[in-house]
């Protein structure tokens, strides 16, 4: 049992990690959010690119075994038809919120996606979850590994899955998808403008492009756009995906200090681009 000191504690961790505009009243009337307000409340968790931060030293480390495990855990949920990739990447990168996206380790936010996935999608209860996460605590001792011990082998006759795990099998994806798409609305060469929509729930076409000027560099691939894949809808027509090629000056203005020829490159699914 914890202590109210201890509860005390862990509260005000909570608040200093919450992400806030200070600016705001903590319940704005409707006429005190402006359009910019609702725009920057609007934007997705890992949508981070161009925003202030501090300079940090790039780290590169082998990964614990837990990381490996996991990936290999939501790779096979993919194989067997549970969920597509789109899926997993708004779970535990967008579904989470600012303070869980920054604070959580990488394959952290994976895990956690995958618990959610199966609650949501009905394959255990919470309650299943919850038992489960108690039992296993219980018998972990301090600083060791445990190994996996499972209840049972289930039956996965009944287990609704998608139908992309079987036809992208021995294709791959995005192959699967080649000749499915209308024909390419651009060409390498075109100038091109990255429309700046409403990104509401998720997007993949980051905020620092909207509305800049780039050009193709490459037609890269056919494939549903993450905004439909993510919500694993099967019947959605794929279309092109672009590399688009961009003046790092166009992005950033006169804040940009590096030589007048830096570029930037990223890919942007049809529906976000219109000609320049």
């Amino acid at each position: 049992m914890e202590t109210a000191a201890e509860r005390t504690q862990r509260l005000a961790l909570i608040s200093r990690l919450k992400t806030t505009f200070q600016e705001d009243p903590e319940w704005p009337m409707p006429d005190q959010v402006t359009s910019e307000h609702f725009w920057a409340y609007m934007k997705t968790s890992h949508d981070v690119g161009g925003e202030l931060d501090f300079p940090k030293v790039y780290e590169n480390k082998e990964e614990e075994h837990w990381e490996l495990m996991t990936y290999v855990l939501c790779e096979v949920l993919g194989w067997q038809g549970i969920w597509v990739s789109e899926e997993r990447r708004r779970l535990a990168n967008v579904d989470v919120g600012r303070p869980i996206y920054l604070g959580l380790p990488y394959y952290c936010r994976w895990l956690w996606s995958v618990g959610r996935l199966l609650i949501e999608k009905k394959h255990i209860s919470w309650g299943d979850l919850t038992d489960r996460l108690a039992e296993v605590q219980a018998r972990q001792p301090t600083g060791t590994h445990l190994d996996a011990q499972p209840k049972f082998e289930g039956d996965g006759a009944d287990v609704v899955r998608n139908k992309h795990h079987i036809e992208a099998k021995g294709i791959g994806d995005p192959q699967v998808f080649a000749g499915k798409a209308d024909p390419a609305k651009f060409k390498v060469g075109d100038p091109v403008v990255v429309r700046d929509l409403p990104a509401m729930f998720y997007t993949r076409t980051p905020e620092y492009v909207r509305g800049a000027t780039g050009v193709i560099a490459e037609c890269a691939y056919e494939s549903p756009a993450p905004e439909d894949e993510t919500w694993n809808i099967e019947d959605a027509k794929p279309e092109w995906f672009y590399i688009v090629r961009f003046k790092q000056t166009e992005l950033w203005g006169e804040s940009y200090t590096g030589p007048a020829n830096d570029t930037l490159q990223t890919e942007i699914p049809e529906r976000w681009l219109a000609p320049a």
